[in-house]
């Protein structure tokens, strides 16, 4: 049985963003935690649909200037 997301369509839809543009970009979980001084483990976890760990606004701005990507991108242009 398949465990239910934990977290909000909003949070999710972050966290997928995140992880669309780091695959993209050929960037390992390993290497983003690095990159951003945050444990592997955690970077695991966030990706995790079924783990409580998730992105905070800090997180995602230390993303955004290591991936070098506009900050908007991890965002919806409505809210969901």
């Amino acid at each position: 049985m398949q465990k239910e997301s934990i977290k909000t369509d909003i949070e999710q839809y972050v966290i997928d963003k995140v992880k669309e543009i780091r695959t993209t970009k050929g960037i390992s979980q390993a290497k983003l935690a690095h990159m951003i001084e945050l444990s592997v483990g955690f970077v695991g976890n966030v990706e995790n649909p079924s783990h409580v760990a998730k992105w905070n606004i800090n997180h995602l701005n230390r993303i955004s200037k290591e991936l070098d990507v506009p900050f908007k991108d991890f965002f919806p242009e409505k809210g969901i």
